[in-house]
């Protein structure tokens, strides 16, 4: 019972034979666990005398501490000889040329925007970002666009069940065309301008400035064609002509309603002014010769690499 030393010897000696980490658990067992030779041990301390017991248990504390010593060196031996088989096997040959990571660029999207943006802010515009979700309020109705009004049919958007502080219903900024031209996703650049004494021709001179500036053509030909826009009156598409005498609309445009003016909080008796909206990816596609809209969502590098 009192074989301290050869269980000490005998547990030393299982530890080192141990060759993983299963094994050396197992041999743990075998000394501390609950039936265990050092476990029995200490079970018969009971049958001592308090003198005997007094003496014993220093010992016992002692021999207990040498062999979960030797088991914690043990398992961090198998630890270490692990790791290093693992780095041996993963051994990276450092001679060998390194593979460059590719360089990223600007979407030709974005570069739309950014110089789209820099004409604009040089004509005295002032720049601003508007939310992807609104409310039926500035997305519809303070625009002229009524509940029953049939200009809504051809503005099919999505509603979300989320409503704003007021209680209005939100919905998304979107529409359902989709086509080579056109696309459910899109940008838009609008613009406004508000004051006392604003005018179509300010319209039309403001914005073949822009235009001319942004295909860098100074004699680019652009025309106002009449059509209708329930925010505006009157309203007008505007084309441009485009290659061998084609002309394509490049943006819708026209004076800013009445109603919508008031719905500004402005006195329209005072106050007029002009709006239009140009698709960032339609003027892409004709600054880069694009003829497929869609080309831009679907993220191919072979397409997206031509413009590094």
């Amino acid at each position: 019972m009192l074989d301290l030393d050869g269980i000490v010897s005998r547990a030393l000696a299982a530890f080192s034979a141990a060759s993983d980490a299963a094994s050396l658990e197992n041999a743990k067992a075998r000394f501390l666990g609950k039936s265990g030779e050092l476990t029995a041990l200490q079970a018969g301390l009971k049958s001592l005398s308090p003198e005997e017991r007094k003496s014993f248990g220093a010992k016992f504390n002692a021999a207990k501490q040498s062999i979960e010593a030797a088991l914690e060196a043990r398992r961090a031996e198998l630890a270490d000889a692990k790791l290093t088989a693992r780095l041996s096997e993963e051994a990276l040959d450092v001679t060998l040329a390194g593979r460059g990571r590719g360089r990223g660029g600007v979407h030709p999207v974005i570069r739309t925007w950014q110089r789209i943006e820099a004409i604009w802010h040089s004509l005295g515009f002032e720049i601003a970002d508007g939310p992807e979700i609104e409310t039926d309020w500035y997305n519809f109705t303070a625009l002229n666009n009524p509940e029953n009004h049939p200009a809504r049919s051809m503005q099919d958007t999505f509603y979300v069940d989320l409503k704003d502080k007021d209680g209005l219903p939100l919905l998304l900024r979107y529409r359902v065309d989709s086509d080579a031209t056109h696309s459910p996703m899109f940008h838009q650049v609008e613009g406004l301008w508000i004051d006392e004494h604003i005018s179509f021709a300010d319209l039309k001179g403001v914005y073949t400035d822009f235009l001319r500036r942004f295909f860098e053509n100074d004699e680019l030909e652009v025309r106002f064609r009449p059509s209708f826009f329930p925010f505006t009156e009157p309203s007008a598409e505007i084309d441009m002509r485009f290659r061998q005498g084609g002309w394509l609309e490049i943006s819708g445009s026209g004076q800013v309603h009445p109603s919508v003016v008031r719905n500004f909080g402005l006195d329209p008796e005072r106050y007029i002014g002009f709006a239009f909206g140009s698709g960032l990816e339609r003027l892409t596609m004709l600054r880069y010769s694009i003829d497929d809209l869609r080309l831009f969502f679907d993220g191919d590098l072979r397409f997206l690499e031509q413009f590094e």
